[in-house]
């Protein structure tokens, strides 16, 4: 199991947590999901298959694209 964080600058309020939490959690290798208010971070725990790039993918997709690093 791999557990990534990304510095995702939009996330405003309870309700972009929930998203967040909500979609990632429905990918296909997610154990855990965290969206931090206050810290504008969200981690993920994952198994293969399933990738960063998906992962990443999917956050642009919901209006949460993670900062560049």
């Amino acid at each position: 199991m791999a557990d990534v964080t990304y510095t995702v600058p939009n996330i405003s309020c309870v309700h972009c947590v929930h998203t967040i939490e909500s979609e990632l959690g429905q990918l296909s290798g997610v154990r855990r999901v965290e969206a931090d208010l206050v810290g504008k971070k969200v981690t993920v725990s994952f198994e293969p298959p399933l990738t960063e790039v998906e992962i990443v993918a999917l956050l642009k997709d919901i209006n949460y694209a993670p900062a560049a690093s």
